[in-house]
């Protein structure tokens, strides 16, 4: 197939929210299939202050070879667009999964920084991937952030987060979304 994108050799960065995306996670799962994906690592998972979580991120794309993938999830999510505010370092393109909304009862109130969310337009391709039933920000949330960052909208349908507990396991159809994004760079 001509058009076909795999994302064998593609530099990517994985960044995890709150609780580090454990074993059962897509993230994990998917890192453990590309072994030459990194996991952007934060000093506390549990308690995430936007500005650690940043200055983590910025880290890890500094150290990157080539524009990186960012691949992220919930408050990674967060994370990203936060940090592509205070950021010139380019990118090869976002996938972003189950962003929380900061102003949601379900946001975590050990996480801290997170508001507002950033309304820029993303300056690289994104796909933002949406869940209707999700707890932590519903996709009328998820579509207007989409809309604002130039992001692709992909609404699954009743997943909760997208995460282990969905169970979505290692989300064959995740990755499918996230070719489709990498065809679009």
């Amino acid at each position: 197939m001509a058009d076909a994108v795999t994302v064998e050799g593609i530099p990517a960065l994985v960044v995890p929210g709150i609780g580090d995306s454990g074993p059962g996670h897509w993230q994990t799962c998917w890192e453990r299939q590309h072994l030459h994906w990194r996991r952007v690592r934060q000093r506390d998972w549990a308690h995430p202050v936007c500005d650690e979580w940043v200055a983590a991120l910025h880290a890890a794309v500094v150290q990157a070879s080539v524009p990186p993938l960012l691949i992220a999830h919930s408050m990674g999510c967060l994370t990203v667009v936060h940090w592509a505010s205070r950021s010139a370092l380019p990118v090869r393109a976002a996938l972003l999964v189950a962003v929380p909304d900061p102003e949601a009862a379900m946001f975590p109130a050990t996480a801290k920084g997170f508001r507002p969310v950033p309304s820029a337009r993303l300056p690289w391709p994104s796909l933002l991937v949406a869940s209707t039933d999700d707890p932590f920000g519903s996709a009328a949330f998820a579509r207007r952030c989409a809309a604002a960052w130039g992001s692709e909208y992909v609404e699954i349908g009743a997943v909760g987060h997208i995460n282990a507990e969905s169970g979505v396991g290692a989300w064959p159809a995740g990755l499918a979304l996230l070719q489709r994004l990498l065809r679009a760079t």
